[in-house]
C-alpha cells in the first residue's frame, strides 16, 4: 500500500508544477493578446484555440489533484442515514463505483483522442489536435487510479480494523 501512495504522491507533485507552468503559460498568452491587440490591432492568431485547449487541461489536472484530496463533487446522502461500521463499507463501494465509471470515461476519451488521430484533424497550423486532447483519457485515468487508491485503503482499513477488535 505505501508503494501505491508513493506513486500517487509523485503523481500529485508532477501534477502540481504542471499546473503552475500551464497557469504561468495561459497568463503569459492572455497577456500578450490583450496587449498585441490594443497596442498593433492583432493578435497571435492560434492563441485562443490555444488558451482553450489549456483550460481543458487544468481541468482535467486540476479534478486529478481534487480526487486525490477527497475535494471533488460527491453526493452523500448515503452518509448522512448511515452510522458506524457500514460507513467505510460504503465509502468502498463508491470509491469503487467512482473507479469503474472514471475508467470506462478514459476508455471512451482514448477511442475519441484515436479517432482525432485517425482523421488527422489539426488545430492550429502543423499542430495535431490529438496532443491537447490527449489529457482527456489521461485525466480520467488519473481519476481512476485515485479512486483505486482510496478504496485499497479503506479495505485495507476495514481489515485493520477487523483484526484490531478480534
Amino acid at each position: 500500500m505505501r508503494y501505491m501512495e508513493k506513486i500517487d504522491k509523485t503523481i500529485a507533485r508532477i501534477e502540481t508544477w504542471l499546473l503552475v507552468v500551464i497557469v504561468l503559460l495561459m497568463v503569459l498568452f492572455s497577456f500578450t493578446q490583450v496587449l498585441l491587440r490594443l497596442l498593433l490591432d492583432e493578435g497571435i492568431m492560434w492563441a485562443d484555440i490555444f488558451l482553450r485547449h489549456l483550460v481543458l487541461w487544468v481541468g482535467f489536472i486540476g479534478a486529478s489533484l481534487a480526487t486525490r484530496d477527497n475535494k471533488h463533487i460527491n453526493i452523500d446522502l448515503l452518509n448522512r442515514y448511515l452510522k458506524g461500521k457500514s460507513i467505510p463499507l460504503v465509502a468502498i463501494v463508491i470509491n469503487g463505483f467512482a473507479m469503474y465509471i472514471s475508467f470506462l470515461l478514459a476508455q471512451a476519451g482514448w477511442r475519441f483522442v484515436m479517432d482525432e488521430k485517425e482523421y488527422a484533424t489539426m488545430l492550429f497550423g502543423n499542430m495535431p489536435a490529438w496532443y491537447f486532447q490527449i489529457i482527456i483519457p489521461i485525466g480520467f485515468a488519473l481519476m481512476a487510479f485515485r479512486f483505486f487508491v482510496r478504496s485499497l485503503d479503506g479495505i485495507v482499513g476495514l481489515f485493520q480494523r477487523e483484526g484490531s477488535t478480534s
